[in-house]
């Protein structure tokens, strides 16, 4: 500021900082630098990445975890279109995110300017506002209303264009004295009090009843409100796989290990802020009862009757509406434990327990995905850890071993099943959860995505353990014999280079890394990295390749398509 002047990027970096932004995520370049410059001068954490897809993954899942917008700061043209991976993730995952980027001189429009590119038409059909202030005074308005946009209704992406005069160019100081503040949180309302009556006969007159919970339970902060209802009625429950925590992974009414009897068996299903959508088979048969009843409470009345599956809808903010149905069931309600749907429930854990109880005693090396994770599970604290999960089967699996006790502490590929997310998540569940633990258990795959934000955590002083399950492929690799064997034209297109020192990107970026093969070396590494909370580490863990098996993709099996 200078002469009764503020710049451009001195008011966005004011305006942000009035609107309680705390961390940016970004990468600079032309013409954002300034941006990024007065954005420290404010006080704000500024994270810089090394990929605009990581810093938009990490920016999109903290707008999941604090229940406001993530910011995301990217440079014109290229950091824009890389960046669209995290804005569409959010659209698709229904999250908060706020995505900045810089852009060419106006007077420049249409004559070939450095990265040039129509961004706010780019960004349009994936997101819930994308524009470019009408001028530099109107800056903090304008953020004021992507603010509110992002997390107003159901929550998503919104992207603010800058040019590079607006940035460089300046306004009288005046401007700062009709600044917004902070956008209130987003308002909140009931459901249809007639509606809710209609749904406790359902849930009253069920003989088999299931709650699903969905992240957007997670994302509501419901669990208080959800665990007063279950416990009433004693229903049992169902999370999905960010849906775990928000009740213990413990508690006795969580059937998650009967997942396709508890889908198959039920007649009514409460469905708390999921979506039926292809994580949950779309609400058909055969994975459901065909005659099953659905209930649904969300808070976008579109999503409603998607599939025409839903027969009562609960518009409304989630944990209020539970309150509703608390306040609405009669009093003498309590589902009975003993009936032959619960009990069948109950052994049917039982079995699968004991199946899995099987696969962890099996000490072959190279290890399998079981064995592996029975090493790490044994090893992990059980309070104050945040897991991380990406990867096919590395997911997949971990998703039924590894327990969650509290809520918004399990991040994975979500909705649109996005891998490379892992490393930006891991970042940004640190920041919002420095007294925790956070483990992200990867598939060599996955890692490969962004396994140079391992440099961005050690320089911005974020401490994590990274675990990379490795089998030298996609879903499946070989053995380096084998491929050592197999002319190159042949390798299979999942095959990736065997035996790949992962571990040793930690220790070049002045972490530590660890190479295991053996249950008990994964043991050792474990003691060690669990002593150290101070620095990034990997554990780059071996295990059976897989070999050329037909691929299965158990989270995709739903009716054929009748055409």
């Amino acid at each position: 500021m200078a002469n009764n002047k503020i710049t451009g990027g001195e008011l966005i970096a004011k305006a942000l900082k009035n609107q309680g932004v705390e961390i940016v995520f970004g990468i600079v370049g032309i013409p954002v630098v300034e941006v990024a410059e007065a954005i420290i001068s404010e006080g704000i954490k500024f994270v810089g990445f090394r990929n605009e897809q990581s810093l938009s993954y990490a920016a999109s899942v903290y707008g999941y975890l604090t229940g406001r917008p993530g910011v995301g700061l990217v440079v014109s043209g290229p950091g824009v279109v890389h960046a669209l991976a995290g804005v569409i993730n959010a659209q698709v995952n229904c999250w908060p995110l706020l995505l900045i980027g810089g852009s060419s001189d106006t007077y420049q429009e249409g004559m070939g300017a450095f990265q040039e590119l129509d961004q706010v038409t780019l960004c349009r059909p994936n997101t819930k506002y994308s524009t470019r202030p009408p001028s530099i005074s109107q800056i903090p308005n304008v953020l004021d209303k992507a603010i509110r946009t992002s997390m107003y209704g159901r929550p998503g992406p919104v992207y603010v264009d800058l040019p590079a005069d607006y940035i460089q160019g300046s306004v009288s100081l005046e401007v700062l004295n009709s600044l917004p503040k902070r956008s209130p949180d987003p308002p909140k309302s009931l459901a249809d009090p007639n509606k809710i009556d209609d749904a406790v006969k359902l849930i009253v007159n069920a003989k088999n009843p299931l709650i699903i919970i969905g992240k957007g339970a997670a994302y509501s902060r419901a669990e208080n409100e959800l665990k007063e209802f279950i416990e009433k009625t004693n229903i049992p429950f169902l999370p999905t796989p960010m849906g775990k925590g928000v009740l213990s992974d413990f508690h006795p009414l969580c059937v998650s290990a009967a997942r396709s009897k508890a889908l198959a068996d039920a007649d009514i299903i409460l469905i708390l802020g999921a979506r039926l959508n292809w994580i949950l088979h779309f609400g058909l048969p055969p994975k459901f009862n065909k005659n099953v009843k659905f209930i649904q409470i969300d808070i976008l009345p579109e999503e409603h009757y998607n599939n025409s599956r839903i027969d009562i809808a609960l518009l409304g903010h989630l944990p209020l509406v539970i309150l509703q149905l608390i306040n609405s069931l009669p009093s003498t309600y309590k589902y009975p434990t003993t009936s032959n749907y619960f009990i069948s429930l109950k052994r049917k854990i039982d079995d699968n327990i004991q199946i899995t109880n099987e696969r962890f005693n099996d000490d072959s090396v190279p290890m399998s995905y079981y064995r592996a994770f029975y090493e790490i599970k044994q090893k992990l604290p059980k309070n104050d850890i945040v897991f991380v999960s990406e990867g096919a089967n590395t997911m997949d699996i971990a998703r039924s071993i590894f327990d969650v006790q509290e809520p918004r502490c399990r991040l994975d590929a979500g909705t649109m099943a996005t891998m490379g997310v892992g490393m930006g998540y891991a970042i940004a569940a640190k920041l919002y959860y420095p007294n925790k633990r956070v483990v992200a258990i990867v598939g060599d795959s996955a890692f490969g995505f962004s396994a140079m934000e391992i440099e961005t955590a050690v320089r911005a002083n974020i401490p994590l353990l990274i675990i990379i399950i490795n089998n030298n492929g996609i879903y499946h690799g070989l053995d380096a014999k084998s491929y050592n064997d197999t002319p190159i034209n042949n390798l299979p297109s999942t095959a990736l280079l065997p035996n790949v020192r992962y571990d040793l990107i930690a220790n070049a970026a002045g972490g530590n890394g660890y190479f295991v093969k053996t249950p008990q070396e994964l043991s050792n590494a474990l003691d060690e990295a669990l002593r150290d909370d101070n620095k990034c580490i990997i554990i780059n863990v071996m295990i059976q390749p897989g070999g050329k098996k037909k691929l299965e993709f158990a989270w995709m099996e739903t009716t054929k398509s009748k055409l």
